[in-house]
């Protein structure tokens, strides 16, 4: 009998490794009940939101914070695609101002920002959209506030004609990037030193981070969550928000 032992604890090791795994759901990102596990789909019983399987690569990182730089005019999808997938990566996003008044975008939607550039916390990234930039481009407070977080923060991110306001800061000067299409001339101009390039959906350079226009932000924020937490953790968010746009590989990695 002593001598069966070894092979019955071998089989029942066997069964324990055979056991399917329990497939876990969860709340998408909106309050207190996203941290609740449930072990059958349907919805929260709190929110009444569908529920989502549960991925245990989107709790990388998960303590990353990120900046939304907004102002009078910014355009509404420029931020708030890439607020969706940060949020569902669950970066704890915030919202800065040049002053904690409310910001209008696209004279449709009034956002009250948690911050002014005056006391806003550390973010490990610092994000700027597009819409009226040139006003933030051109102004001595802003573009004197972005300089000063330039060492502290871990990256850059800009979507559409917010890569002027970075770029007015000096964060692009040698470096390669891109705009909204409609603005890569003016870029060009504005930046003579900068690769500027067209038909393309975002360019990484490592702390900085541009996109093209409006969607295109989406693209660029799935590549940066793939960065810190996967490729499985983008592809996870890309499906439950059903983007079937993004494609992994298509914008250009500066490789340093």
């Amino acid at each position: 009998m002593k001598s069966l032992l070894p092979f019955v604890l071998f089989l029942l090791s066997l069964t324990a490794f055979a056991q399917p795994k329990q497939t876990k759901y969860v709340c998408p990102p909106c309050g207190p009940c996203d941290t609740l596990l449930f072990d059958q789909p349907g919805k929260c019983p709190h929110c009444n939101m569908e529920l989502i399987r549960y991925n245990p690569e989107l709790s990388k990182n998960s303590n990353m914070t990120i900046g939304f730089y907004l102002y009078d005019g910014v355009e509404v999808l420029d931020f708030a695609g890439p607020m969706e997938v940060f949020s569902y990566a669950g970066f704890k996003v915030f919202t800065i101002a040049k002053k904690k008044e409310p910001v209008v975008s696209q004279r449709i939607l009034k956002i009250i920002p948690d911050y002014s550039i005056e006391d806003a916390p550390h973010a490990d990234i610092l994000a700027f959209f597009g819409g009226d930039a040139d006003v933030s481009a051109n102004d001595p407070e802003v573009i004197s506030w972005i300089k000063s977080r330039s060492k502290d923060t871990r990256t850059f991110f800009s979507v559409c004609t917010g890569a002027f306001i970075i770029g007015k800061a000096g964060l692009l000067d040698n470096q390669t990037a891109t705009t909204f299409h409609a603005a890569i001339d003016d870029l060009r101009k504005l930046l003579p030193s900068t690769k500027v390039l067209s038909d393309v959906r975002f360019v990484d350079n490592g702390k900085v981070i541009t996109t093209a226009g409006i969607s295109a932000g989406i693209d660029g924020a799935l590549h940066l969550v793939a960065t810190l937490k996967g490729e499985e953790a983008a592809m996870h968010i890309a499906r439950t928000m059903e983007y079937d746009k993004y494609v992994p590989g298509q914008g250009l990695v500066i490789k340093k």
